[in-house]
């Protein structure tokens, strides 16, 4: 399944390029790229464990950046 979610109070570049590699580091994590500049990032990841996925990488990007949050709708 493959999402895209907007990201609020993302700092920087290099904070996103952070976030990106933890978050590829997720077991079921497909691919993943986190944008800085479009302030968003897409998730591709198993069907079947979405939801816990997403929110490994919502823990990821919080110990990277604690103030970056994931808008989920």
């Amino acid at each position: 399944m493959k999402k895209s979610y907007r990201l609020e109070d993302l700092d920087c570049a290099n904070c996103a390029a952070k976030m990106e590699r933890a978050v590829a580091g997720v077991a079921g994590v497909n691919r993943v790229t986190i944008s800085f500049m479009a302030q968003k990032m897409v998730l591709d990841a198993a069907d079947e464990r979405f939801e816990a996925i997403l929110d490994e990488a919502e823990a990821c990007i919080k110990r990277v950046d604690a103030n970056c949050r994931v808008i989920r709708k």
